[in-house]
């Protein structure tokens, strides 16, 4: 190996360190905001009982046992928006039925749900791509499901996404880390990961310039090298 190619394997590997620190980044983001979201719900929910409260006690006095309950009340309903779940449980089958402006959401709150049972590196992708569809997701709100960014997308994170893992899942544990042909299949869920991710920013590009018609040839195209790289 020459000295030009230790500097460009060397410049790949930082680049791809960046990357991954800027994913962690915005993922770390993303959770901050659900949590900002949850303390809000509880603010709004226990401001809406201490109005109820003081509306209540103009004509009818609350007294000791009534201030109690709305102190009980108050604890009870904070807790519950802090703590409670209220994302909905989405299923793989799901997914290719779910409307196309909730697509990115959904997929994303799948793929938290899977996160715990893939490898180190995939679960670093997959937070990378639930990041690319929160910022892909504006730009579906307008864009029609017959148009072809919407079938190609539709198809990448609704269909195949799913199936990936669950090939991968299939896997006997103790042989994910054992190279067959070449690639263990951690390493081959990783390669098809990381295709799914940059085909995910690529789809976003072409809808953010309005060329949405060559989102059918690049779909073709991608379906016959996820079969291909798949193999889990």
């Amino acid at each position: 190996m020459t000295d030009v190619d230790r500097q460009i394997a060397r410049a790949g590997e930082l680049l791809d360190r960046t990357r991954a620190e800027r994913r962690a980044i915005v993922a770390q983001r993303r959770r901050g905001t659900s949590v900002a979201k949850r303390f809000a719900v509880a603010a709004g929910a226990d401001l809406a009982i201490v109005v109820a409260a003081i509306l209540i006690g103009w004509f009818i006095p609350l007294g000791m046992g009534g201030a109690l309950l709305v102190g009980a009340l108050l604890i009870l309903v904070t807790l519950f928006a802090l703590l409670g779940n209220f994302t909905p449980t989405v299923r793989a089958e799901q997914l290719p039925a779910v409307p196309l402006k909730l697509l990115p959401s959904r997929t994303g709150a799948w793929l938290d749900s899977q996160r715990k049972a893939l490898p180190a590196p995939a679960q670093t992708l997959v937070d990378g791509i639930g990041v690319r569809l929160d910022m892909l997701a504006p730009q579906l709100a307008s864009l029609d499901e017959q148009q072809p960014a919407a079938v190609e997308l539709r198809k990448l994170v609704g269909e195949q996404l799913p199936e990936l893992l669950r090939d991968y899942a299939k896997v006997p544990p103790q042989l994910r880390s054992v190279a067959r042909n070449g690639k263990s299949p951690d390493a081959q869920l990783a390669e098809s990961l990381r295709l799914i991710d940059e085909e995910i920013g690529e789809m976003s590009e072409h809808i953010a310039q309005g060329d949405l018609d060559s989102l059918a040839t690049r779909g073709r195209f991608l379906e016959i090298k996820y079969r291909d790289e798949r193999g889990v």
